[in-house]
């Protein structure tokens, strides 16, 4: 049986969706993931232009979580933000919510989503305005996550930030050998998300599970505010590109590759996955049944029009002039516009040189576009979700 996640959602959603009820932007992504790269999707004739070779390709559905289709917009965002990084060195923080809040991110994931950020960036910029810490701007990226290793729910924020900032037109260091501290980050960013849902709760903003009441959500918001949560500070890095670059391969592509599927039946689907535990070191292999998999794997689609990685301070685009104060500061040349980095080079690239992928196997010159597949006629129950 085909190894691919698209494989399964195309032989088993529909029956998944029978008994498991699905939010829209989940029915959305299972179809696409499905549809990829198949004649649903519709296609081209790629071939050469003096008629030596011809091909029928299929679009791509080009969905955030889709494993298959999405090695080139990671490297376009990769090149961006490479073009973009000062030349100085930057920290790794990462932010975790608690366990007992994800009944809650589940119900509300647009509102939840969208207070973590603004928690965890103004977090950051509250300290780093503080003159005990930086008494500057520093230039910072967010991406959230939402998986753990083996596809459980694991809501969390990577964040790449500056090991300085600008003032004035001044770089400034921080004061602090450590940057910031961890208790303080911590003690803030918790302060920040429990009022925003205490809020919440009081303005009745939040749809709450059916066994938990308003008086038992209060008491676990107290609860939790007498907890010590789970924000790391990476040690300091002499520059940004490893971090971006672990960042890029969860921009897009989803928390499994089709490759760490390594055994698919009717019944059940194993996977590879390296846990992070100290007690289970190495890579690790876990059985679940084909709808507990499908289930643990749609639940991480992303919704719709809200962007998972998001740019603040310097790193934002609409401070592009003070990022040039900044990397004059560092003797680097001003942010300038790249070239979108075409499918044939990106293949090229990655095979060091042209192969009959990008170019004709005869003659070599680069396959163009020699006309549209149309998508076929899709029954009524099996087309994609309004």
């Amino acid at each position: 049986m085909e190894r691919m996640i698209g494989a399964l959602l195309r032989t088993s959603y529909r029956k998944l969706s029978e008994s498991h009820r699905m939010p829209l932007h989940v029915q959305q992504a299972a179809w696409q993931l499905g549809a990829c790269r198949t004649a649903a999707m519709g296609g081209h004739i790629q071939g050469c232009p003096e008629g030596h070779a011809a091909r029928v390709v299929f679009h791509s559905c080009k969905h955030r979580l889709c494993p298959q289709c999405n090695t080139l917009p990671m490297e376009r965002w990769l090149l961006k933000m490479r073009e973009r990084l000062l030349a100085c060195a930057h920290h790794h923080l990462i932010f975790t919510i608690p366990y007992s809040l994800h009944d809650l991110w589940r119900y509300n994931r647009q509102w939840f989503m969208q207070t973590l950020f603004s928690s965890v960036a103004d977090t950051l910029k509250t300290l780093c305005a503080d003159a005990k810490y930086l008494d500057s701007a520093p230039g910072f990226v967010l991406a959230l996550h939402t998986w753990g290793r083996s596809l459980q729910l694991h809501p969390h924020i990577h964040c790449l930030i500056t090991d300085g900032g600008l003032k004035n037109g001044e770089w400034r260091r921080p004061k602090a050998s450590s940057f910031l501290p961890a208790r303080v980050v911590m003690t803030l960013f918790r302060g920040k998300l429990l009022a925003a849902l205490r809020t919440a709760v009081a303005d009745g903003a939040l749809r709450l599970p059916g066994d938990l009441s308003i008086e038992r959500c209060r008491s676990i918001l107290n609860k939790l505010g007498r907890e010590k949560w789970n924000v790391h500070l990476q040690e300091r890095y002499r520059h940004g590109q490893g971090v971006v670059t672990y960042l890029a391969r969860y921009v897009r592509g989803g928390p499994l590759k089709n490759t760490q599927l390594s055994a698919v039946s009717d019944q059940h689907v194993t996977f590879r996955y390296r846990s992070h535990r100290e007690t289970e070191q190495g890579m690790q292999t876990l059985c679940l049944e084909r709808d507990a998999f499908l289930l643990r794997y749609l639940q991480h689609a992303p919704l719709k029009g809200k962007p998972m990685v998001r740019h603040y301070g310097l790193y934002a685009t609409r401070h592009e002039a003070a990022l040039n104060q900044a990397r004059a500061a560092h003797a680097q040349w001003p942010v300038q516009a790249q070239k979108p980095l075409t499918w044939q080079v990106h293949y090229a690239r990655r095979a060091q040189g042209p192969t009959p992928i990008t170019h004709c196997p005869h003659c070599g010159q680069p396959l163009v576009c020699l006309g549209a597949v149309p998508k076929p006629p899709i029954a009524k129950a099996h087309a994609p979700p309004p």
